[in-house]
């Protein structure tokens, strides 16, 4: 009878000490997750906070580099404000004698002078028509641009001159009722790239007002004394 009184309570205990069992191995469990959440949650907070920062000290420097290239632009910028195309308004223009001419035409040498305080430059060819009507309008076609003759880049201190050949076919070659002729006030001249032009007094050529003949033929620009033609 001992015996089987006994047993029961051994049953009982052992329940008691499964239940606890479980209870603590699922507390621990629960222990570990509540710690791995916490970590996981800290890491991506803290990681990108420095990241923001480093990118704003990164661009604040740039500005400042670009500041220093921009200062060393600057002196660039001075160095060659001397050498830029010389403005029309800092330019005057004269027709001198050139080299005469073949048969049938004429070379007269188109004169500019750089009149402004700064060097400047010139380079390649310019514009050229004849004007008359004592206001400036056009007579004929503009001049054709000899291509097969050097263009330098002429530079021009205060006072320099550059010369551009400028060939002028007689009109007289040409049938009168072809012709059209007429006594011109001179030329308008467009320095090389320029849009703004300069009124070139110049009487001693009869200009032809038909658009089927054109008399013009200009070269590039050259220093002084050194024009072909």
């Amino acid at each position: 009878m001992q015996r089987r009184a006994g047993s029961p309570l051994l049953v009982a205990v052992g329940i008691v000490a499964v239940g606890l069992l479980a209870g603590c191995s699922s507390g621990g469990t629960t222990t570990p997750s509540a710690t791995t959440t916490e970590t996981v949650t800290a890491t991506p907070t803290s990681a990108p906070t420095p990241s923001p920062s480093s990118a704003a000290s990164g661009s604040a420097s740039s500005p400042s580099a670009s500041g220093g290239s921009s200062g060393g632009s600057s002196g660039a910028g001075s160095a060659g404000a001397g050498s830029s195309a010389c403005a029309t308004s800092s330019l005057a223009g004269s027709i001198e004698a050139g080299s005469g001419g073949a048969a049938g035409s004429t070379y007269v040498h188109l004169v500019l002078r750089n009149t402004g305080s700064s060097t400047c430059t010139l380079q390649g060819w310019p514009g050229v028509s004849f004007v008359g009507d004592t206001n400036g309008t056009q007579i004929g076609n503009a001049a054709t641009l000899d291509r097969a003759v050097p263009h330098p880049t002429v530079t021009l201190a205060s006072g320099q001159e550059a010369v551009a050949p400028l060939k002028v076919t007689n009109s007289e070659n040409y049938p009168e009722s072809t012709c059209d002729p007429t006594s011109p006030d001179g030329f308008r001249v467009y320095p090389p790239g320029s849009k703004e032009s300069l009124f070139v007094p110049y009487t001693a050529f009869a200009a032809c007002r038909s658009e089927d003949v054109t008399e013009l033929d200009v070269q590039a620009f050259v220093p002084a004394g050194q024009a072909a033609d």
